[in-house]
């Protein structure tokens, strides 16, 4: 996948949880990471953090680096 798509599908799913109220929003954006994305679109997003995380929302971030996404 490109990695505008998957930074733009992470940043939706981000988008989503932000606005729910009394929410973890890094911890449920990881749950629904791990729930629906495959094992090489996670290690595509873990490469695309390492890498400085460009475009991604803080929150994606925080869930990657705080290891709530599973590793592929």
């Amino acid at each position: 996948m490109s990695p505008d798509k998957m930074t733009h599908m992470a940043n939706q799913i981000a988008a989503f949880f932000k606005t729910q109220p009394h929410v973890d929003a890094a911890a449920e954006i990881a749950a629904h990471i791990n729930d629906f994305w495959e094992p090489r679109m996670r290690a595509q997003l873990f490469d695309h953090v390492r890498a400085g995380g460009a475009g991604l929302d803080p929150f994606v971030i925080e869930a990657v680096e705080k290891d709530l996404v599973a590793p592929a």
